[in-house]
């Protein structure tokens, strides 16, 4: 693929190629991404799907969802980054195909979740809905996956 090629020639990948350094800062990001990202789904889903009852979603949820968006936008960045270095090789391997596919499911489901009226009202404080409560089991089910399909790739 020509894009991909002209892709690992880009200045950004080259200097990730060629540093270490530079490399590692950019996977600690990813990782740190990460981290925020599942570190805040996890426990707002199971919040959701009916434990930690003592925290409210009206409290929890607002935080949650706001330090998940901030770990989405670091990996995204950083995951786009790190494929700038050898995207030919990714795009012929299953694990990151899957992975990305992954996220593109969590994406829709985090989509679908905010647009009903089930997750305002949660978040206003209201009772959370057996459709509140599908997406939520989605959503922890999809991004772990994800997660796990991302550990996946260096394996290939």
């Amino acid at each position: 693929m020509e894009w991909a090629e002209a892709l690992a020639r880009w200045p950004g990948a080259v200097w990730l190629q060629r540093s270490y350094v530079a490399y590692l800062a950019v996977n600690a990001a990813h990782i740190l991404g990460l981290g925020l990202l599942v570190g805040a789904i996890v426990p707002l889903d199971l919040r959701l799907l009916g434990g930690f009852r003592a925290a409210p979603v009206a409290v929890l949820a607002p935080v949650l969802a706001r330090a998940a968006a901030a770990g989405l936008a670091l990996a995204a960045v950083s995951g786009a980054w790190l494929f700038t270095v050898k995207p030919g090789d990714y795009l012929a391997n299953p694990a990151f195909l899957w992975k990305l596919g992954l996220v593109a499911a969590a994406l829709a489901n985090v989509a679908a979740q905010h647009a009903g009226s089930g997750w305002r009202a949660a978040c206003a404080g209201g009772a959370v809905t057996a459709r509140v409560r599908l997406h939520a089991a989605l959503s922890l089910t999809l991004w772990l996956a994800a997660l796990l399909a991302g550990r996946w790739i260096g394996f290939i």
